[in-house]
């Protein structure tokens, strides 16, 4: 039989394993930012959970458990994504959650709020795949697949 051996990967399958299991949810009032930015995380090994403004996002984290990381959109309907920040982190069991704001808010004065809310990093719309990828892995949260 042609391949690899069995349990290795091949040199083209750069997934990190830790990164396999863990689960990212991606807020943003936009379909099609959601739907980007699932892909981008899910092609890097995450399983993505999706929420349409922060009060929904409250509620799937609710109902589906903590999850390793939160990319959160500033500008959103009914509880924008700063008032999720503050939420979450209110919440001990949502502690250890790595939030990144992805935003098209480019004033140095929001980016500061952001990360004093409890943000942990933030990146400015558009974005690159390349520049999810480095926020993860500055977060700790890296894969191979960048």
């Amino acid at each position: 039989m042609y391949g690899f051996p069995q349990g290795a990967l091949a040199p083209w399958s750069r997934i990190n394993h830790t990164a396999k299991h863990m689960r990212a949810l991606v807020i943003d009032d936009s379909r099609a930012i959601r739907l980007i930015l699932s892909r981008t995380l899910q092609e890097l090994g995450f399983q993505t959970l999706e929420a349409a403004n922060g009060k929904e996002a409250l509620a799937v984290l609710e109902r589906e458990g903590p999850v390793e990381l939160a990319l959160v959109d500033w500008n959103m309907p009914e509880m924008n994504g700063l008032e999720f920040v503050q939420a979450a982190r209110a919440r001990p069991a949502w502690g250890s959650m790595r939030m990144m704001m992805v935003t098209t808010e480019t004033e140095m004065e929001r980016v500061v709020k952001a990360l004093e809310a409890g943000a942990d990093e933030y990146v400015m719309k558009p974005f690159t795949r390349e520049v999810i990828a480095e926020k993860l892995s500055i977060l700790g949260l890296g894969t191979q697949a960048a």
